[in-house]
């Protein structure tokens, strides 16, 4: 068996990748390229290491860095060490915020230690890291999505067997303090552009049976980024996070590889319990979230194909007081999109996308259709967040064109255009709770209309080696009727949005 696991372990882990990223994010085309070429994925914009080893793969995901802190320091193999930095400068021209004037700019710094030491079976690890944004004001909202200062990310002890029992299966188990990171990553992942990353206290169980499926359950508890103040936030105090004990999320995802067709299939179900935080007022919801998502990857001279449909229920308060409102919850998401790649120089992939996130048709009665997107990131459908971050998904109808080109294996070009509307036209243009206090548009008449514009996103990357990665990015809103005329909006100018940023590896 063990010469099997290391025969198929390379292959293994490519199919893996490509589910993992659902051939959305930014390196697909490179992911092509790199099983042809016998080349390393294409690794994430952030902080990685943790991620690096598989213990039921038996292969690394990326490739070593060129510059490697581990072989400069003669570390024992027993021990796996590495250090990210990475330092993004963006700027904002105009505003999309309700009631602020004039644009912003901030300098965001993300730089993370990971160790790990492993002995058989057994391995323990930490991941620490810190996040600050510079050069901000009140004016930009910092909050604890863009600051974490000096913290632990993850602190677990695991255990992995790649064939228990000589059944053909493996197993592994991670306890403590992690980052999560499943399927489509559109409600469940480990964050890559926004500067902090979500982080989780629990155990979580895998099995796989490698080329054909794989599953991962999980109880756990979030950690809450502290602090959460502006004030404090601003000035990058130092506050160590802690666990959320009165709310709990679980859940269990089941991945099915190279079905009929070559299709792929997710099928999963999470589970929001959440109480009174002692760190920030919650709207104690309680939503169960099933869905499932069936995938073509891509493949040169292919269509490749993505649907994935998304139901939720349960029930939340109306406001953060828990002696407000209980509302019904009744929502629910769609994502399809189709492609096709041609096989030809700079391997070209064009693709038609669309996604539909429900949102609360009535504001006055005892419903809630507002969609959550739980934990996960919506970089790679909408475009960039942090200061910027106009769209989420919650309340929006967007159909979209992206095209991936790839002139040399490390470079890439990413061009995307969507159209932007308010599934209801009575609920806001904001995050997920409608909570943001004035930097939420809301027109409750639903006499503003519900076009919000359109958005021209362009992101270039270049790769120096596996140890340093260049990338810069822009993004162009043209500003729809709801977004110059709802109450409290601002002035009616479209936005530009420009980042560069570099990611160090050692």
């Amino acid at each position: 068996m063990k010469q099997r696991k290391e025969l198929t372990g390379t292959a293994i882990s490519y199919a893996m990748n490509l589910i993992i990223s659902g051939g959305l994010c930014i390196g697909a085309i490179d992911d092509i390229q790199a099983a042809e070429k016998k080349k390393y994925v294409r690794v994430p914009f952030t902080s990685y290491s943790s991620q690096m080893q598989d213990a039921l793969l038996g292969s690394d995901k990326y490739a070593k860095p060129v510059w490697n802190l581990h072989d400069a320091l003669k570390a024992p193999d027993w021990l796996d060490i590495g250090v990210d930095q990475r330092t993004r400068y963006e700027t904002m021209s105009n505003s999309i915020k309700a009631g602020s004037k004039g644009g912003d700019q901030q300098i965001a710094l993300q730089s993370t230690l990971w160790l790990q030491a492993h002995m058989g079976a057994y391995r323990v690890g930490t991941e620490f890291m810190d996040s600050r944004a510079l050069n901000s004001d009140k004016a930009t909202g910092v909050n604890n999505t863009m600051v974490d200062t000096w913290d632990f990310l993850q602190a677990y002890a695991a255990w992995a067997d790649q064939n228990v029992l000589y059944s053909g299966i493996g197993a592994e188990v991670i306890a403590g303090r992690q980052t999560l990171n499943f399927g489509s990553r559109r409600l469940v992942a480990r964050n890559t552009f926004r500067n902090t990353i979500n982080s989780f206290t629990g155990v979580r169980l895998r099995l796989t049976n490698y080329e054909k499926w794989q599953f991962n359950g999980f109880v756990s508890t979030p950690v809450d980024r502290l602090p959460t103040s502006s004030a404090a936030t601003l000035n990058n105090q130092q506050v160590f996070d802690r666990e959320d004990t009165h709310t709990w999320f679980s859940g269990g995802i089941l991945e099915l590889n190279n079905l009929d067709w070559g299709i792929n299939n997710e099928i999963y179900l999470y589970h929001l319990d959440e109480g009174s935080s002692t760190s920030a007022p919650t709207r104690h919801r309680r939503y169960f979230t099933p869905g499932a998502r069936f995938f073509i990857k891509p493949a040169k001279a292919k269509v490749d194909f993505q649907l994935e449909t998304v139901g939720q229920f349960g029930w939340v308060h109306e406001t953060t007081n828990p002696n407000s409102k209980k509302l019904d919850h009744t929502a629910w998401f769609q994502h399809a999109d189709i492609g096709y790649t041609i096989d030809m120089p700079w391997t070209p992939r064009f693709a038609l996308e669309y996604d539909y996130a429900s949102g609360d048709k009535n504001p006055y009665d005892n419903n809630d259709e507002r969609f959550d997107t739980l934990y996960g990131v919506r970089r790679d459908d909408f475009g960039p967040t942090d200061i910027f971050g106009a769209f989420s998904r919650s309340n929006i109808n967007s159909p979209g064109l992206r095209i991936n080109l790839a002139p040399r294996s490390d470079v890439q070009f990413i061009l995307s255009h969507r159209l932007f509307w308010l599934a209801s036209a009575t609920d806001c243009w904001g995050n997920a709770t409608c909570s943001g206090g004035s930097f939420i548009l809301q027109d409750k008449t639903g006499r503003s209309g519900n076009y919000l514009g359109q958005q021209l996103n362009l992101i270039t990357r270049w790769d120096f080696n596996s140890s340093l990665n260049f990338e810069t990015g822009w993004s162009h809103l043209f500003k729809g009727s709801f977004a110059k005329n709802a109450p409290n909006a601002p002035a009616p100018v479209d936005v530009d949005y420009f980042y560069v940023q570099s990611m160090l590896r050692f």
